[in-house]
């Protein structure tokens, strides 16, 4: 934090400037300063801008200097404060402290904060009888309650947000206008009178009611076993019983969710203990403002239906007044996930989620507060001590990385998977909340809703679009559609980039780069890459041995696809001997008849993905054949491996060299010899916890490998491979056994949702611009 105090001009009555940035709009930082300066009885006044809170204070120099202390040191709980610039003046001859009129003008650098949580002063008074608002949905303070969904443009001011059409009674704008307040300036202020109302309709629109009834009629209907189609604070949330099983299979079919892992709403922090196991670090994340989904241990299986399979749950707590009134009443568990169908943006208006949601929501409880831009839930987890985000939105978007090193104003516009988009802007790195995969029409308009988002709200113009190398994503369509030169940045170096972006760290750094597969420079498929990062230049150091991707991108969805073609090419196409694995096991003769043909066809792919060595190792293991979503074979292979609750050895791999076109020297994993020990291990009837466990040892003993072949101190974790919690804790203790220094993700995703910030970030080095610009389109 910068804070510069000048020497002031005078011995007596002297005016202290301060210009405050960060996220202090919104969170009662103005009743904060009236408050200080008024007990310190000092002089002068406070605005909100489109720049940060400007303060103008003055009086004895002792108390300013109080006053500058405790600016800081008492401010509110949610402001964020990123520096304070200050200075002495002459005084001005102030009468009394007021709160000026907002100013919008200039450059847009306050930062908008996320929304977040009900707080526990308006979570007393939602179930206080005597209070005006008992029992009202729509309760919220400076300290809580949405922003970013809800705001237009800065400066955070009323009429700048969604609320503007709802006219504030007498009591409301009293508090409203009271700087000692509570509410004082808290935009979203509303009470029965005033604000916003529920309604209730069923999907047939055949019965219709409003306020306690609308709830009431809720709550009937996710006892009954019906999905219920909820708005809450970013967009639309599909409810059921989680208890019910019919239920949740009837949600899971109509959504089109295979058997990918559904969240659960839980009443209280003793209903989440009942099956799950939660350390003091997880169950202060459930309770934060943020509120986010967090992943835990199951204790039992009681909701498997929800996560079969799975080593965790996603859980989260009642985080609206609206959610604590219902979770209240129903007093069991809840599926509450993302009102869509797979693949699409969540819904955010009414109209519109009585149209998209028909067929899978059977009664819709919804508001008349408009949102604004959609906010799913966010998704965190504990991993060695620190708060990880594994999908960033409600609670942590928009908020910005802050980098040390100088990179261009741009708009990075992320990969084709958990899309978000990233806007850089004076070292600043905002990121976009959660999109989801380009898959669709409705997804592709929510990208390109937030391309145009970011720059509106921040008034910057950027001088680039960053796009990934893969010329068929959408994303990189857009780009190359821009009027601005755009740059490419290979998929993998920027998980790096990000990775270093999130830990703000600079050069030299020996980025780990795993995932399912990215577009690689030499026309593979990537996906098992080391990149050296020096201070103007970059190189991909090494790699895991290729193998087929047989049938192209239906590998990702067919693990025994890629188990087929690691036997293949371990055993060089001599597979009579194995026909014992789960693998071979699960594919006919005319099946392994058709692999084996793609296997030595010149035009099938080759990959080094880690993704899709994960997959082999569950399709040998017989742990999974098909996969039903993204990464779901190496979900169900950690959860095989938490299982081994001895300490394992590694198992062999080797080491080679090969030469670069370009001169740079490129080591080879060659996993090959793994795959001969497990194959021997299954055969010899070795438990699959054991082998699961021992070749997540062998992932990190390889990457301790080219760690030490590397020379460079900082190692980075990044890639959607570092969302598995046992490899990344393995990966983290091999590279402090060798007294290097290991990162990895915190508040960017590891995965394709941290990709926009590692492509912004990318600007900062020069060699990147000098080989990939791409001509400005016409």
């Amino acid at each position: 934090m910068n804070t510069t105090l000048k020497p002031p001009p005078t011995n007596g009555v002297v005016r202290l400037s301060c210009v405050v940035h960060g996220a202090v709009q919104g969170v009662g930082f103005r009743p904060h300063v009236y408050r200080l300066a008024t007990e310190l009885d000092l002089k002068g006044w406070i605005l909100n801008s489109a720049q940060g809170v400007f303060i103008e204070v003055e009086g004895p120099r002792s108390k300013l200097e109080e006053f500058s202390n405790r600016l800081v040191s008492e401010k509110p709980c949610k402001a964020i404060i990123e520096s304070v610039e200050s200075r002495f003046l002459a005084s001005a001859g102030f009468s009394d402290f007021v709160i000026r009129k907002s100013n919008g003008n200039g450059d847009k650098s306050a930062l908008i904060l996320p929304d977040v949580a009900i707080c526990p002063d308006c979570l007393r008074e939602l179930f206080d009888p005597k209070d005006p608002r008992y029992l009202y949905p729509f309760i919220n303070c400076t300290n809580c309650g949405p922003r970013f969904s809800i705001i237009r443009e800065l400066p955070y001011d009323r009429i700048n947000t969604t609320m503007r059409s709802f006219v504030l009674c007498d009591r409301c704008d009293r508090e409203y206008n009271d700087p000692l307040d509570r509410r004082f300036h808290a935009q979203p202020i509303a009470c029965p009178e005033c604000g916003p109302s529920l309604e209730f309709q069923s999907s047939h629109r055949d019965h219709r009611c409003h306020g306690e009834k609308a709830l009431n009629a809720a709550l009937r209907s996710i006892r009954k076993g019906r999905v219920l189609a909820l708005k809450g604070l970013g967009g639309f949330q599909l409810l059921v019983d989680a208890r019910n099983e019919k239920a949740v299979s009837h949600l899971r079919r109509r959504k089109g969710r295979g058997s990918k892992p559904f969240a659960l709403m839980c009443p209280d922090l003793n209903a989440v203990l009942a099956f799950c196991e939660a350390n003091e670090q997880e169950r202060a994340l459930l309770r934060s403002a943020e509120a986010p989904i967090v992943l835990l241990r199951k204790r039992n299986k009681d909701f498997e239906s929800s996560a079969p399979g799975m080593l965790d749950y996603g859980v989260m707590l009642p985080y609206t007044p609206l959610h604590h009134l219902i979770m209240r009443e129903l007093k069991f568990p809840v599926v509450a996930t993302s009102g869509n169908r797979s693949e699409e943006p969540i819904c955010i208006d009414n109209e519109e989620a009585l149209k998209r949601l028909k067929g899978i929501a059977d009664d819709f409880l919804m508001h008349d507060r408009p949102i604004q831009r959609h906010v799913d839930d966010s998704i965190a987890r504990v991993v060695l001590s620190d708060t990880q985000i594994l999908r960033k939105a409600r609670g942590y978007a928009p908020l910005p990385v802050t980098v040390s090193k100088q990179i261009k104003d741009c708009l990075a516009v992320g990969a084709h998977l958990k899309n978000a988009v990233a806007l850089a802007c004076k070292r600043r790195i905002f990121t976009s909340q959660h999109i989801g995969d380009l898959e669709t029409v409705e997804s592709y308009h929510a990208f390109e809703a937030a391309t145009r988002d970011l720059p509106r709200l921040y008034d910057c113009d950027p001088e680039l679009v960053v796009r990934d190398k893969h010329p068929d994503y959408l994303s990189s369509h857009f780009a190359r559609t821009s009027s601005k030169p755009t740059v490419k940045v290979q998929h993998h170096l920027a998980h790096v980039f990000s990775c270093m972006a999130d830990n703000n760290i600079d050069a030299p750094v020996l980025g780990v780069s795993w995932d399912g597969t990215g577009y690689g420079d030499d026309g593979t498929m990537w996906g098992g890459e080391f990149f050296r990062v020096l201070n103007n230049s970059f190189n991909r150091f090494a790699t895991i041995r290729q193998f087929g991707l047989l049938g192209g991108d239906a590998a990702a969805k067919l693990p025994q696809r890629s188990a087929y073609a690691v036997l293949f090419e371990t055993y060089h196409g001599v597979l009579s001997s194995l026909q014992e694995l789960p693998t071979m096991q699960s594919l006919d003769q005319a099946d392994q008849l058709n692999l084996a043909r793609m296997a030595k066809m010149a035009s099938t792919p080759m990959t080094s993905s880690m993704g899709r060595l994960f997959d082999a190792v569950a399709s040998l293991l017989g742990i999974c054949q098909t996969s039903n979503f993204e990464g779901h074979a190496a979900m169900l292979l950690e959860a095989e491996a938490a299982k081994c609750h001895s300490d394992t050895l590694p198992l062999p791999f080797d080491m080679s060299r090969e030469s670069e076109e370009n001169g740079s020297v490129l080591w080879i994993l060659d996993w090959t010899p793994m795959i001969r020990e497990i194959v021997s291990e299954i055969k010899s009837g070795v438990s699959r916890p054991i082998v699961a466990a021992r070749f997540h040892r062998t992932l990190a003993s390889m990457i301790g490998a080219i760690a030490r072949k590397s020379g460079i101190g900082s190692i980075a974790l990044t890639g959607g491979c570092f969302q598995n919690r046992l490899l990344t804790e393995l990966a983290v203790a091999e590279i402090k056994s060798l007294e290097l220094r290991p990162y990895w993700h915190k508040s960017v995703p590891p995965n394709d949702g941290g990709i926009s910030v590692g492509q912004a970030y990318a600007t900062g080095w020069s060699n990147l611009n000098e080989t990939t610009m791409e001509e400005r389109c016409a």
